[in-house]
């Protein structure tokens, strides 16, 4: 797989994503938005994020975090969380995106309990990680830079580690979620999934908002965005993108892309297949 980027500008927006031939890695993310606030979303992977400028607010699990500058914030797959700008000039932020089983499931609980690291070491790390990220040829730096980010943030969450804690996880709403996991792509009305699961309509929803702190169709639109993204950067058109994806058609696709990502779906797929130029790489270790 080549190395491919999309870097366009909107109003209040510069983004920059691509997916390296780096194993573990699903995508690499940079943004500088001034206005743009996330609605509640979830990922399929670990979002491991840092600040250049600005900050951002962000809840998670229903507690609020904010990110200065010399923060590493680690967000677990599957937890719902938004993001808004914390200053005036909005912020300036770099995302790698990490296969979920670069850290294992046990470890989600820590992190939904500290998400933001004060880690000077982990923070110039990830800065290393992302220059080395960011040059085709440097996979073997990116995979070794990788590892010593892995080795300190698990080193991190494994002493958070500690008796088992109850999660707002009932039963009901663990299977709608399954049911709404299996079936991304084809959808499931209300009506289907209460039949399936033998729960009033209403009783449904309120269960998988109180236990997930996210509506059920924005947890399965989040689902889509996230396959969405991956097609677009293998440099899969809109059109077809929104046909592989679930969504009924291209503007369907467009509307919920650019309320979750920030752009739409075209520019974010837009400009050189390359990764970007002119990041300063830190050095030594």
């Amino acid at each position: 797989m080549t190395v491919e980027r999309a870097a366009r500008r909107a109003p209040g927006a510069e983004v920059s994503a691509w997916r390296p031939r780096v194993a573990g890695v699903t995508e690499v993310f940079h943004a500088h938005f001034t206005e743009y606030a996330y609605p509640m979303h979830v990922h399929d992977a670990w979002t491991l994020l840092i600040v250049d400028d600005g900050a951002v607010r962000y809840d998670l699990d229903r507690h609020e975090h904010g990110t200065p500058l010399d923060t590493v914030s680690l967000l677990p797959p599957h937890v719902p969380h938004n993001g808004s700008p914390a200053t005036p000039g909005g912020f300036r932020k770099r995302v790698v995106y990490l296969d979920s089983s670069r850290l294992g499931e046990e470890l989600i609980g820590a992190a939904v309990d500290g998400p933001d690291l004060r880690d000077p070491v982990l923070r110039l790390r990830v800065g290393q990680l992302h220059a080395a990220l960011a040059h085709p040829g440097d996979e073997l730096e990116a995979e070794s830079r990788l590892t010593l980010v892995g080795e300190r943030l698990r080193g991190h969450l494994l002493r958070r580690v500690g008796p088992p804690r109850p999660r707002r996880d009932p039963g009901l709403a663990r299977e709608l979620r399954e049911l709404l996991d299996a079936r991304v792509l084809e959808g499931v009305s209300l009506a289907e999934a209460s039949a399936l699961l033998h729960a009033h309509p209403a009783h449904l929803v309120r269960a998988f908002s109180g236990a997930y702190g996210i509506a059920p169709h924005r947890y399965l639109m989040s689902r889509r965005i996230g396959r969405a993204r991956r097609l677009l950067l293998d440099g899969l058109p809109p059109g077809e993108v929104a046909a592989l994806t679930g969504f009924y058609d291209q503007a369907h696709l467009t509307r919920h892309f650019r309320k979750l990502v920030g752009v739409p779906p075209g520019r974010y797929r837009a400009g050189a297949r390359r990764a970007p130029q002119g990041i300063t790489r830190p050095g030594g270790r």
